[in-house]
């Protein structure tokens, strides 16, 4: 708690607080954690983002426009899994001048909770369920120490601050912003390593419900894998206006280097 603190910048391009909370950029500084497995936090430094520019037909504009247009045509079916997968644990609630936070699980809580459900499905024994969440939790702490290193490399702005300030000031995510810079997507790179760890584990095609949300109030849902599940994770922070899409596609394929490089170093030594 002793490090520098985040300075916002003027510069357009680069990561403002977003409303409701309009809340500090949380851990500028993971980066400099001590990963447990891969080699460092920059070892599978992602593409960097589009270059900022809101030239009409500019490639950042036109990712911009999809997420303003997702956003406004959400079928039920992809509020559920924005929803579903927000996994804010400090959700700000505003009445009047009254604020006060709602809190949930986490993105990483959500994916040792699906690793207790496959333990369970498969009635692991004790060896076996505590290899799955020591690998997963592992792969957790690296896969956000290596998103956090991008995150704050590239300073990004978020959807919601560029929309409202260029296309549309009234325009509302159908999530809330989290405060810390938008590239990579977080939920892309941990549940994809999360996904790719699990598979080793427990096999392709592992089909399981996920029932982890349904205390906070949210539906089951089934998958046919964990991949299929880290895929939807991935894609619904599109449907909830929080990321845009090169973020999610380079998050995922950061995911899944970090988590084949775990099972590669754990279950090759083990």
């Amino acid at each position: 708690r002793t490090m520098p603190k985040f300075s916002v910048t003027d510069d357009p391009s680069r990561w403002k607080p977003t409303p409701p909370a309009y809340l500090e950029g949380i851990e500028p500084h993971w980066n400099e954690i001590r990963t447990m497995v891969i080699d460092s936090a920059a070892q599978f430094r992602p593409a960097a983002p589009p270059d900022f520019s809101m030239e009409e037909g500019s490639p950042f504009f036109e990712y911009v426009k999809e997420v303003y247009e997702v956003g406004n045509q959400l079928n039920d079916e992809q509020q559920t899994i924005a929803s579903f997968w927000d996994c804010n644990p400090f959700v700000m609630n505003q009445t009047g001048h009254v604020m006060f936070a709602t809190k949930k699980i986490t993105p990483g809580g959500h994916w040792m909770g699906i690793a207790g459900e496959a333990c369970r499905k498969v009635d692991a024994p004790l060896i076996k369920a505590a290899e799955a969440h020591a690998m997963v939790s592992i792969g957790l702490f690296d896969a956000f120490i290596s998103c956090w290193d991008e995150k704050y490399r590239s300073n990004l702005i978020r959807p919601e601050t560029v929309i409202n300030e260029t296309i549309d000031p009234d325009w509302l995510p159908a999530l809330q912003t989290p405060p810390f810079p938008e590239h990579t997507s977080g939920h892309s790179v941990i549940s994809t390593a999360s996904a790719v760890i699990l598979t080793e584990l427990f096999g392709d095609n592992f089909e399981f419900l996920d029932v982890v949300e349904v205390q906070f109030g949210l539906p089951a849902r089934h998958f046919n894998s964990f991949m299929e599940a880290s895929k939807e994770a991935a894609i619904s922070r599109l449907y909830g206006g929080i990321h845009y899409r090169p973020a999610i596609e380079d998050g995922v394929k950061q995911g899944k280097e970090v988590g084949h490089f775990i099972v590669n170093h754990l279950l090759a030594k083990g």
